[in-house]
């Protein structure tokens, strides 16, 4: 996360904190400060922060304002308040880019018919991430925190790694990892203990679209997002490997509620599963494969109707799974409180 702060400061933070946060100079120590900025020789420090790149492979020089504000960008207190915002724009950029690329390339609008599609429910879903993602980014900003503050075990070159080889195995690893703890931490919120204080709100959307992916609780997201960082605090892993993972978390979240069953495959936990963890609540927790769904004996092949485009959308099988869905809501939730789509509203749509 160092190279991704070191980014923004370059071309965003540092003019920001040198305008809203100014350095007290006297009119002679600005002079050598502005001496110092464009190479002339002096012998003032502006500052006790120097600069060092975050990674030997890519490095942005910094301008002027890096060297004009009372905030360092070694600041404890800069480094956490921008962490925290990168953290929330970056993950609503991520967040509309993708859901809205999957919403108008792959995502079947035929889904509004569904029975269980609720009324308003894209505006519903974009609200509650709206509402989430800053939430979750005041929990997640410490960890990156301390990432940077290198209290972490992320590293730059391989050759302050294990080793070539781990810079492939890495990846496996982290997805073998995170899968495991995230299928227990899922299942955990379905405990009834916890399941309607912070895992409904996500189990709102029935037949969700791309843009429920990230419509949580915000200790609901936060608390299935541990895994991912406590990883870097116990193994290895390169940095870029790092950001392209943190990046690829957040697009597969989009794809698993995508509506589109194309992946057919009794390891990969791709949409169809997911769909049947939202339409039948207390199956398929897992997050990128069905292993330990199927050692924990909560996997449930999806149904075939998903995979046969003329039965996909079968009103006779949408009826099957709204009578089953609806006995399962009643012994989880109780009484169903959702506000469904009414018939007629669908028929013109």
């Amino acid at each position: 996360m160092d190279i991704v702060l070191e980014l923004f400061d370059t071309f965003l933070f540092d003019s920001i904190y040198a305008t809203l946060l100014p350095a007290q100079f006297s009119p002679v120590d600005a002079n050598a400060t502005l001496s110092s900025i464009r190479g002339q020789p002096t012998n003032y420090q502006p500052t006790a922060w120097q600069y060092a790149p975050a990674s030997d492979y890519i490095s942005f020089e910094p301008g002027k304002y890096a060297y004009l504000s009372q905030w360092a960008r070694n600041d404890w207190r800069r480094q956490l308040l921008s962490l925290y915002i990168i953290t929330w724009i970056f993950g609503l950029i991520v967040y509309f880019v993708f859901a809205t690329f999957s919403y108008v390339f792959i995502f079947d609008k035929a889904t509004f018919h569904h029975p269980k599609y609720l009324k308003n429910q894209i505006r519903l879903e974009i609200s509650q991430t709206n509402v989430s993602l800053p939430l979750m980014a005041i929990l997640t900003a410490p960890i990156f925190f301390l990432e940077v503050r290198g209290y972490s075990k992320l590293y730059d070159k391989t050759a302050d790694g294990p080793g070539v080889w781990y810079n492939y195995l890495q990846f496996p690893f982290f997805i073998c990892f995170t899968d495991f703890f995230i299928y227990w931490i899922h299942r955990g919120l379905h405990h009834p203990l916890i399941y309607k204080n912070l895992h409904k709100p996500h189990h709102k959307w029935i037949m969700p679209t791309p843009f429920a992916s990230h419509a949580f609780h915000p200790l609901d997201g936060f608390a299935q997002g541990i895994p991912y960082h406590v990883f870097v605090f116990l193994f290895p892993l390169q940095k870029f490997a790092y950001v392209f993972l943190f990046v690829l978390v957040n697009v597969w979240t989009v794809l698993i509620h995508d509506g589109e069953y194309v992946a057919d495959n009794p390891i990969i936990n791709g949409a169809a599963c997911h769909t049947m963890h939202h339409l039948y609540f207390n199956f398929n927790y897992g997050q990128f494969t069905t292993i330990w769904d199927r050692m924990g004996g909560s996997y449930r092949k999806p149904n075939d109707e998903l995979f046969r485009k003329e039965l996909k959308f079968c009103q006779a099988e949408w009826k099957r799974q709204t009578a089953e869905m609806e006995k399962i809501v009643k012994a989880v939730e109780g009484e169903d409180d959702r506000q469904y789509l009414p018939d007629e509203t669908k028929k013109v749509r």
